[in-house]
C-alpha cells in the first residue's frame, strides 16, 4: 500500500539518537519549559535566520498568540485565503476578530496580491494580513507586503507546511512581521505528537508572545495580561532537536520527487502541474496536481484500486463549509472555488522510491 504520508519511516533512520533524546528527558523529570525547549527554540532561530524562537503547543496556537501580540481581537478583521487549513481560520476567531477572504493564484495556491489589494480597499478595519505559504509554495511576499504596506498593516506568515521553504533567498517566516509553525507529525519536520513555534526578529513582540504563551505571566503567578497555556513539551522538543538537522537533506528528497512526476507527467493534458515560480524554493509538503474536465474523482478512483491513496488538501473551501458560511465574501473568491474542485494530492513523503514512483506515474498516465 501507498500511503498519503508515512511519517513512522524516517523514525528509523535516527532510531538511536531519538532514543537517547527520550531517555535524557526522562531522566531529568523536567517535562515542561526546560533545557530541550530552550535548545530547539535557539537551533530552530537559526535554521531560519530569526533572532527569536518560541516553541508553543501547536500551530493554531503560533497563529493566535502573534495577533494577540500584535493586540488584534474584537471589533478588528484579518485577512487570510480561503483554500488554508480550517486552523488558520480558527486561530483568527479565537482572538475575536473577524475573517476576511482574498483570493488566489491559479497555479500556486497562494494568496493573490491583486485580490488582496482589492479586499483592504473595500474593507477598512482590516488590522493584520495572514499570507498561508501553502503545500510548501512561498507566496509572492513582495506583492503582497507591498500591499499591506500601503495601509501599515502587518503581514504574519503561516509556514505550517512550509519549513525550510525560500523565498528570493530568505527562508519562509522571516519576511513579515512573524512566522508560525506547526509540528504536527506528517508536516515537513514533525514531532511524535502534536507541537508549533512563532518566530521573529521583534523583540517587544517576543517579549509578549513570551507572556501570552503562559497566561500573561511576566513573573511567575503574576499575570499582566490574560494569557493562554500553550507551552512547546520537552519531549516533542528533544525530539524536534534530532530531526531538524535531516529537515534539509529530506526537503531535498521531495523536491526530486516532484521532479521526477513532472518529468513523467508534464505532457498529460488534462492535468496542470504545480508551478514553482523563480522567486520561490518549493519544499513539497504535498504535490498537488489540478485535474481538469471533471475527472478527479475517476482518477482518485482508479489509483485507489492500484493500491495508491490520494488526497484532497482541503475537501471544501473554508468559506463553504457549514460553520463559516456567514462570513461576509468582499471580494471574488472564483479561483479559490474553482482550485478546490479540481486539486489532488499525490503520495509525497522523502522515503517514496523511484519505483514506487514510476508505479504511480505509469497509472495516472494509463487513466488520462
Amino acid at each position: 500500500m501507498i500511503l498519503q504520508a508515512d511519517p513512522g519511516r524516517s523514525y528509523f533512520v535516527m532510531k538511536e539518537k531519538i532514543d537517547s533524546a527520550v531517555k535524557r528527558v526522562l531522566e531529568s523529570a523536567w517535562y515542561v519549559l526546560g533545557k530541550e525547549n530552550s535548545a530547539f527554540e535557539k537551533s530552530f532561530a537559526q535554521y531560519v535566520g530569526s533572532n527569536y524562537c518560541l516553541g508553543v503547543a501547536n500551530g493554531t496556537d503560533a497563529v493566535e498568540i502573534i495577533l494577540r501580540a500584535l493586540n488584534i481581537g474584537n471589533g478588528d478583521m484579518v485577512a487570510t485565503v480561503g483554500n488554508t487549513a480550517v486552523a488558520t481560520v480558527a486561530a483568527i476567531e479565537r482572538t475575536g476578530a473577524q475573517v476576511r477572504f482574498a483570493d488566489i493564484e491559479p497555479h500556486k495556491f497562494t494568496m493573490s496580491a491583486s485580490s488582496l489589494n482589492d479586499l483592504l480597499a473595500k474593507e477598512k478595519n482590516i488590522k493584520a494580513v495572514i499570507v498561508v505559504h501553502l503545500f510548501g509554495c512561498p507566496a509572492e511576499m513582495k506583492e503582497i507586503c507591498e500591499a499591506a504596506a500601503k495601509y501599515n498593516i502587518p503581514v504574519i506568515e503561516d509556514c505550517a507546511q512550509a519549513h525550510g521553504a525560500e523565498y528570493n533567498g530568505r527562508k519562509c517566516g522571516t519576511i513579515g512581521i512573524a512566522g508560525s509553525f506547526s509540528f504536527y507529525p506528517t508536516k515537513n519536520l514533525g514531532a511524535f505528537g502534536d507541537g508549533g513555534a512563532v518566530v521573529t526578529d521583534n523583540r517587544e513582540l517576543f517579549e509578549k508572545m513570551t507572556a501570552l504563551r503562559q497566561y500573561g505571566w511576566k513573573k511567575r503567578y503574576i499575570s499582566e495580561f490574560t494569557g493562554i497555556n500553550s507551552r512547546l513539551d520537552e519531549m516533542q522538543a528533544a525530539v524536534l532537536s534530532v530531526k531538524l538537522p535531516y529537515l534539509d537533506e529530506n526537503n531535498q528528497k521531495r523536491r526530486s520527487i516532484a521532479a521526477q512526476y513532472r518529468s513523467a507527467l508534464k505532457d498529460l493534458s488534462d492535468i496542470e502541474l504545480p508551478v514553482e515560480p523563480e522567486t520561490a524554493f518549493h519544499v513539497y509538503h504535498q504535490f498537488v496536481l489540478r485535474v481538469k474536465n471533471n475527472r478527479r474523482e475517476a482518477l482518485a478512483d482508479c489509483l485507489k484500486k492500484n493500491d495508491i491513496l490520494t488526497a484532497i488538501h482541503y475537501p471544501l473551501a473554508i468559506p463553504r463549509q457549514p460553520g463559516y458560511q456567514e462570513i461576509p465574501l468582499t471580494v471574488s473568491l472564483t479561483e479559490t472555488f474553482e482550485t478546490n474542485q479540481e486539486i489532488l494530492s499525490l503520495p509525497m513523503y522523502p522515503e517514496l522510491t523511484e519505483r514506487e514512483i514510476r508505479t504511480i506515474t505509469d497509472a495516472i498516465r494509463d487513466f488520462l
